[in-house]
This record gives structure tokens, sequence and C-alpha cells, in this order.
């Protein structure tokens, strides 16, 4: 007998949390011969989602909750919950059911033969051109200039042993890409894939707003590549290149043929080509400076507000307001 522990972000999921435990306890009533909790992290969600969370947690003695003071972030709450969860197996899922929590089985058979790191990877994906098409961009980036085994669909459903949440949740890194710091660590992954279902308008709006999609795209790069700086040395010297080029050939054309020395507009257009590049690779080095004062500073990724387990005997409520990773 095992014992799997099933971690889920929570924010903004009222609507899909029924189903997704009802769906775990099938997985659960499969796997008949392994015990199983369900790690369920609200991240400072501002629907009814932790108090839905609560309502079936009364009927559902394997579940724990875990509320963070406020929105940390989806990586965070990961991480969160990997450092609450005991089962010498981990799996992590998202909570909307793009990700089919069966697929767990086959995950866990992996995990039998030896596997320390099961990920499942997505071979297609049901989501719009809009969402479907920036993702591929980043995991073809990623895959280029960061790490290589990433798995061309990318992930962010996966299982992992014991020892490997162990060290996942002792590196305490601020600002983390949990997805890379899992192939950082070097365990050989076995990879399941499948098809991402398209989320369901019952469930509601995504969360995942542009904005989040930008800083985890910072957040994966800077972590795991020094791309970004290459790149804006390399601009920086073609600029330099093409200037001086560009100043020894009008220096020339005038002092031969007299060919008079073009005005403002050239001038200007210079100035501000010039003066973008510049402003583009001081942001480059504050987004690695930024992250290293974070880094610096030893604030904890998050804050635990309060955990709830429930029994069929009795409810257990273990305040701990400062919980960190």
């Amino acid at each position: 007998m095992s014992f799997v522990s099933i971690v889920v972000p929570v924010y903004h999921n009222a609507a899909s949390l029924p189903d997704l435990l009802t769906r775990f306890q099938a997985l659960a009533r499969i796997n008949a011969t392994d015990r199983f909790e369900f790690v369920f992290v609200d991240d400072g969600s501002r629907d009814d989602s932790f108090r839905v969370l609560q309502d079936l947690s009364q009927h559902e003695p394997r579940m724990r909750l875990i509320k963070l003071s406020r929105n940390f972030g989806s990586n965070a709450a990961l991480l969160a919950g990997l450092g609450q969860a005991r089962g010498e197996v981990v799996a992590a899922i998202s909570a909307d059911l793009q990700d089919p929590p069966e697929l767990l089985s086959e995950m866990l058979a992996h995990w039998r033969q030896g596997r320390k790191v099961v990920l499942a990877a997505r071979a297609s994906r049901g989501d719009s051109p809009w969402t479907s098409l920036p993702a591929h961009i980043f995991y073809l980036l990623f895959r280029r200039f960061a790490i290589s085994s990433m798995p061309r669909g990318g992930f962010d459903f996966f299982l992992i042993d014991r020892q490997v949440c162990d060290l996942l949740t002792q590196i305490g890194e601020s600002n983390t890409f949990l997805m890379g710091l899992i192939l950082w660590l070097g365990f050989e992954p076995a990879v399941v894939h499948y098809h991402r279902q398209e989320r369901l308008a019952y469930y509601g709006r995504s969360m995942w707003t542009v904005a989040k999609k930008l800083k985890y795209f910072a957040d994966a790069f800077v972590a795991f590549s020094y791309a970004p700086l290459r790149a804006a040395s390399l601009v920086g010297l073609g600029l330099c290149g093409l200037g001086l080029g560009s100043g020894l050939i009008v220096m020339l054309r005038h002092l031969l043929f007299a060919v008079p020395v073009a005005g403002w507009t050239s001038v200007m257009i210079v100035l501000l080509t010039l003066s973008g590049t510049q402003l583009l690779m001081l942001g480059i080095l504050g987004e690695y400076l930024w992250r290293n004062l974070e880094q610096s500073r030893h604030r904890p990724p998050y804050v635990i507000d309060h955990t709830l387990e429930f029994s069929s005997e009795a409810m257990r409520d273990n305040s701990n307001p400062s919980r960190a990773a």
C-alpha cells in the first residue's frame, strides 16, 4: 500500500471543485490498495472557493485545506502544498479539470517501476489559438535557450517521489519556475502524453491573465537562462557596429563626393532607436537584479493563514500564520 498526496492550487475555482473531488474519489476507488489525501491550497481566492472546500470537507475526511493569507501565485501555492503533503509520492494538478485526474493511475505505475519524476505532457490542447500559440512559442524558446529536456507541449501536471518533493521545498528560491526546477534536479522523468481539454464555460473565466503570463515567462528565463543578457549584449554590439559603419559612410560621402549630411530627422531616428534599445537592456538587467534583491531579503514565498483537516469525529484547526517553504 502506498500513501499518495494530490496537491491542488485553487484560485477562483469554486464551480469546478465538486466535480474535481468526485473524480478524485473515483480515482481512489480504482486504486483501492493505496491511501490518498487531497491537499487543496486556496491561493487568496476572493470567490466562494474556500467555503466550497469547507463544505466538501465535511463529507470527505481525506481532504486537507490550506488557506494562504493572500494571492502569492500558482508556483507559491504549489510549494505550500508540497511542503504540507505527507505522502510517499506527491502529485500536483490544476483545479480547472483541463488535465484528467484519471491519468494518475498510469503515472503511479511509472513511479512503482522506479521513476522518481513522472510528467503529464500536453500532446495537444483544446485551448483557443490566443492561448495555445503563445504557449507553444514559450516552450519552444525555453527548450532552445534554457532546459532542452522540457517536453514540447510543456507540463503543469506531475507526480514526484518523496525525495524530489523534499528537495523542491528545501531550495527556498523566490519567484521560482517550479516546472523548471523539477527538470533541473536531474532525475530522468517518465513522460505520459495526453490531450488537454478546453476549459468549460461553466467553470468560469480563467484567472491566468496576460500580466501573470508575462511574469511566468520572465521568471522562467531569468531563473534558468542567461540568453536575455546575451541577447542584450549582442543587440548592443550590433547597434554599435551599425552606428560606426553608418558614420563612416556618411563621412566618406561628405568628404569625397560633397554629399550633404542629413539633418534633424535622421538624428532623431538614431537617437530614439538607441535610447529605446538602452532602456530595453536596462530592463533586462533589472529583471535579474530585482530577483537577486528578492532572494537576498529572505522573505518566505508564501504565508499560510491556517490549515484545516476534517474527519468523521472532529475537525482540527491548525493555525500557522507564518509557515514558509
